[in-house]
């Protein structure tokens, strides 16, 4: 969140109301605007704004008092004022850094976001997520935090999670909002390390957000009774429409990972209440920041689906930040909050002209009118093994005597959803290969931070690979290196150059490297810009896809294989994990 260089509090306040009483010039008027009222659901016509430093100190009409000459004045005839869109859930920590991020939200209009961090707090820790946090202060925009709930998969990763005190220090800081989302199955299983997190982050006051994807009924209401407040995983509308009934407040995600405004659409007919509906996108990557946009972009479709549109800006805007406690000062335009408005040309048309951002004008017609801050990181950890891998390391080993076993196969059903597939391999030389023939080819997790170089081989099918490797560090929920491949000596050779270059994203076949982004803050942030990433990622994709490969993004269908968080093989470098068992299974079954 941005540390206004303004006045003390008091001071601050006496200020207001002196621009209020037409004691005082304001800063800033946005003059004959049309008004979304969020919190009357009204549209006022002909009013002004009176903006003096971050906040707003007037709303209506009779404000020509504190127009002075010193005063900035934007004639907002004809158009209209909404609030600064808020995005109520996202990852900002993978693959661009938080300043590339801001330069496209806010010349669209997004002024707030909630961000999770579970990654810097995986693989860097307590250290990392401070400095997570020095990165998003002092930006245009307010970014708030939600500490990581650190839910994993990884028996490894499990043993170093920061502490009580650590996290304590962490909720008292007034960027972070609560807890970040905890998936329902160790909730319910009363994962004693999250139930404490859990209980620290009640007693600050703070919110448990939730991720209840596959929850029901009994199971669903035992999640919720643990004080769990939101969920983003609705994927229809019957699902939404459980879950406000049981008090969840339910952000629609239409992001990078999962688009759902169309499949929730009947919601928008339904006489219920919306005020406990928002929304979010869940994270969103170079490549639709680039086409699409972020925030904007939502609100837009969801008009463009047939949501009201005055009921769509108030989720955007209003909901969520009453969600989270933060109402008091933003999510709407009225008196003494923070000046975060947008002009854009009609309630249909989500085009900002202006964007206003703590009082500043960020952005004018979709350019930016002032930079997002840089931020300097520290010592960020390296991605690091004790050796280079070779093909051996990728051996998977069975009784020479036997002519095939069955072995547990990750099954890829869509580029999220994996399923289990019990398969008969055949051994040669007491080991067994990929067959490309199958479309069975090779999957490794390597561990590159508390156990650096444990590695887990099995299988997997559905990639479609007919050669070469694929390497990744950008992974969810553990801290390990996924690697699929054809054979050993691709997958050695594709996590050495990941090694070489400090984590990021490797193509490799026919002894070269076809193409590769690297990320060499903790393996998981470039600082190139967005533009130079959203392109390098389609080569990622269409060097893949010469391979062989089917998935239509090979960077998404790698990273999520490590996560408790969608159904329902997963792996990591302590083997393969059954999330209906929440156990680790043998990888040969006879």
């Amino acid at each position: 969140m941005r540390r206004e260089r303004h006045l003390p509090a008091t001071a601050e306040t006496l200020s207001l109301m002196k621009v209020a009483l037409g004691e005082a010039e304001a800063d800033l008027a946005i003059v004959n605007g049309n008004i979304v009222n969020v919190y009357t659901g009204e549209v006022l016509t002909g009013d002004t704004v009176l903006i003096k430093g971050a906040k707003i100190a007037h709303v209506g009409k009779n404000a020509n008092h504190a127009i002075g000459a010193g005063t900035r004045v934007i004639d907002a005839t004809g158009k209209m004022l909404v609030p600064g869109f808020i995005d109520g859930h996202t990852h900002i920590n993978f693959i661009s850094s938080v300043s590339e991020l801001c330069r496209y939200a806010m010349k669209g209009g997004t002024t707030a976001i909630i961000t999770e961090a579970i990654d810097f707090g995986m693989i860097l820790g307590y250290p990392g997520l401070l400095e997570f946090l020095r990165s998003i202060t002092n930006q245009p925009i307010k970014i708030f935090l939600v500490v990581p709930s650190m839910a994993t998969i990884s028996p490894i990763a499990k043993q170093h999670i920061f502490g009580a005190n650590q996290l304590n220090r962490l909720l008292r800081r007034k960027e972070v909002v609560g807890l970040g989302e905890s998936y329902w199955s160790p909730v319910i299983d009363g994962d004693r390390q999250l139930m404490d997190f859990m209980a620290a982050t009640r007693g600050a006051g703070k919110k448990l957000e939730g991720h209840s994807a596959g929850a029901m009924g009994n199971k669903l209401q035992a999640y919720i009774s643990a004080g769990i407040s939101s969920c983003h995983e609705p994927t229809t509308a019957e699902e939404v429409r459980e879950r406000l009934r049981l008090g969840m407040f339910i952000m629609v995600r239409e992001g990078e990972t999962r688009r759902e405004l169309a499949g929730v659409a009947g919601i928008k007919d339904e006489d219920i209440d919306f005020s406990n509906l928002g929304l979010c996108t869940d994270g969103v990557g170079p490549c639709q920041l680039t086409t699409d946009g972020y925030m904007e972009f939502v609100v837009q479709k969801a008009i463009d689906l047939g949501y009201n549109p005055v009921r769509t800006i108030q989720m955007a805007t209003l909901n969520t930040a009453r969600h989270f406690g933060l109402d008091d000062f933003m999510g709407g335009i009225a008196p003494g909050k923070y000046a975060d408005i947008l002009v854009i040309p009609d309630l249909t048309t989500i085009r900002p002209e202006y964007v206003i951002s703590n009082g500043q004008m960020v952005a004018r017609d979709g350019e930016l009118t002032v930079s997002p801050r840089k931020h300097k990181f520290g010592q960020v950890g390296r991605v690091r093994l004790p050796r280079n891998m070779t093909a051996d390391d990728f051996a998977v080993s069975a009784d020479g005597n036997r002519r095939s076993v069955r072995v547990r196969v990750i099954d890829q059903v869509t580029e999220l959803v994996t399923k289990e597939a019990i398969i008969e391999l055949p051994v040669s030389a007491g080991q067994l290969h990929a067959d490309t023939r199958q479309d069975i080819i090779k999957v490794a997790a390597i561990e590159r931070t508390y156990s650096p170089g444990k590695t887990f081989t099995g299988f997997i099918r559905g990639i479609g690979l007919k050669r070469g490797a694929i390497a990744t560090t950008i992974i969810w929920d553990v801290c390990d290196i996924i690697v699929v491949g054809t054979n050993g000596a691709d997958m050695a050779a594709a996590v050495n150059r990941l090694l070489e270059i400090g984590g990021g994203i490797v193509v490799y076949a026919g002894g070269k490297v076809l193409t590769e982004i690297e990320m060499p803050l903790g393996g998981m942030l470039s600082l190139e810009p967005m533009e130079t990433l959203a392109h390098k990622l389609l080569q990622i994709q269409q060097a893949a896809a010469s391979l062989g490969c089917v998935s239509p993004d090979i960077r998404l269908s790698l990273c999520v294989l490590t996560t408790g968080a969608i159904p329902f093989l997963r792996m990591c470098e302590s083997g393969i994990v059954d999330l209906r068992q929440n156990r680790l299974v043998d990888l040969m079954v006879d």
